[in-house]
């Protein structure tokens, strides 16, 4: 019995370890948000609807019809009279732009936003052991990532990654490479730097074709910094933890590809066109994603109803089964991407969602414009303004990108939550009454009825 005991305890030992390792490397694999930063740009930048009139009224190639139908699509954008634009373009640079006016619009969101993240988090930037950058449509070499290592002086070793072409969704994409690489390294304790952002000026768009007008209405700048880590002692201090992270990708599809696509349009001029498919590209994707979070966020009784109803139906034999889920039995706040009216409107209708839902994204787009990838974190910044996360609330994140990419995450709430941060100025005014633009009567004389240009407006 005494030489059977000898290896039943080594085994047991071996056993214990293995299980104890695990569940430390769970631990450790866990991701925290201790914070993040929304960059408010200098009031300076600020740009009205008189800006813009006369930004496009500088522009020569457009014609009365063309500046009828920009006006028309800037009423209907949603944005207000406070977001920003770079600093080249307000200052009549538009036709000149150079690559240094890229790199300093990069450069003062980065000096701003993570000087701030680190002054509220109490780390340095020698204490961050993975770097994700991501923007979209500017690609300097030395890479951008390079670019905030060298200004801070990281770490040799730091792990550095530049995320480009992947959208407004790529803040999604930056995180699921931090998780990636946590789990990896677990069980030790990692500090991740998560910078998501767009530099405009690259992207300025002069030309008349009207399918490729509408990011001149939509898109401003912005930017935010997150610092995360997989140090479980540091979770009593964390805003945050993340669930679930899931990504979906519906480039299969001919009109979700070309929903939005970077061309030339018939002068050779660059730009973005933004497609009248988009709003239904964003609900096809969100439909593939949510197919594969559905299962981690919904209670088991709405799983079960579902099941039941998917079998019904099926014993039905219907061509086309319908699934109803019931979002809101599984989460508590929407954060959704603020895309444009359009998007919301249409996320809003086909996920059963009410105006409350979508109040934020939609105040969110008032507020500050599109601001790519970075959006969603303004979004999930106004609801904490308003001091609706309480601890053990479940936060729903979802980002669209071109492509077409719909990628979601599921964030559970540690504990109260009611930093103003870049609402602090104005938190109070919102939600506002109508996001209408104020400026319709001063430039009712663009506003005659045009069955042409209503033709091709795209969707608002």
């Amino acid at each position: 019995m005494e030489l059977f005991a000898v290896p039943i305890l080594l085994a047991t030992m071996a056993l214990t370890y293995l299980a104890w390792t695990a569940a430390s490397r769970r631990r450790r694999s866990q991701c925290y948000l201790l914070d993040y930063i929304c960059y408010k740009p200098p009031d300076d930048r600020k740009a009205t609807t008189d800006m813009g009139v006369a930004l496009a009224e500088r522009n020569k190639r457009l014609g009365a019809p063309e500046l009828r139908y920009l006006f028309r699509l800037t009423s209907r954008a949603g944005l207000g009279e406070q977001t920003y634009l770079p600093s080249g373009i307000l200052a009549g640079r538009e036709k000149c732009l150079t690559h240094q006016d890229a790199l300093d619009e990069m450069d003062a969101f980065f000096i701003d936003a993570v000087a701030d993240l680190f002054a509220n988090t109490g780390f340095g930037p020698r204490d961050v052991d993975v770097l994700v950058v991501n923007v979209n449509m500017f690609n300097p070499d030395p890479c951008l990532a390079s670019r905030i290592g060298h200004h801070y002086g990281m770490r040799e070793d730091i792990a550095a990654y530049n995320v480009s072409g992947m959208g407004c969704s790529a803040t999604l994409v930056s995180l699921d490479i931090v998780q990636n690489v946590m789990r990896a390294r677990s069980p030790r304790p990692v500090l991740a730097l998560v910078l998501s952002t767009e530099v405009l000026s690259p992207g300025n768009y002069l030309g008349t074709d009207r399918s490729m007008m509408l990011g001149l209405c939509l898109f401003r700048c912005g930017g935010a910094a997150a610092l995360l880590t997989s140090d479980p002692a540091l979770g009593g201090r964390a805003k945050m933890k993340l669930r679930r992270l899931v990504r979906a990708n519906v480039a299969a599809d001919d009109d979700a590809y070309s929903a939005i696509f970077q061309r030339e349009d018939a002068d050779n001029l660059v730009g973005f066109s933004i497609n009248k498919t988009l709003p239904k590209a964003a609900v096809r994707a969100f439909a593939a994603n949510l197919k594969r979070l559905v299962p981690y966020i919904l209670p088991v009784r709405e799983l079960v109803r579902l099941a039941t109803d998917f079998t019904w139906q099926k014993m039905q034999r219907r061509q086309r089964v319908k699934i109803d889920a019931k979002l809101k039995t599984g989460v508590d706040h929407f954060c959704l991407h603020s895309g444009g009216v359009a998007v919301i409107d249409a996320l809003k209708k086909n996920f059963g969602l009410n105006e409350a839902d979508v109040e934020p994204s939609r105040m969110t787009l008032h507020r500050w414009g599109n601001t790519s990838a970075s959006s969603v974190w303004y979004v999930l910044a106004y609801m904490e303004a308003k001091e609706r996360l309480k601890r053990e609330d479940r936060v729903l994140m979802v980002t669209f990108g071109s492509g077409f990419k719909c990628n979601s995450c599921m964030w559970d709430v540690t504990r109260d939550l009611k930093d103003k941060g870049a609402w602090a100025d104005c938190i109070d005014e919102y939600p506002v009454e109508s996001t209408a633009n104020p400026s319709l009567d001063k430039y009712s004389w663009m506003m005659n009825d045009n069955a042409d240009d209503d033709a091709t407006l795209p969707l608002l």
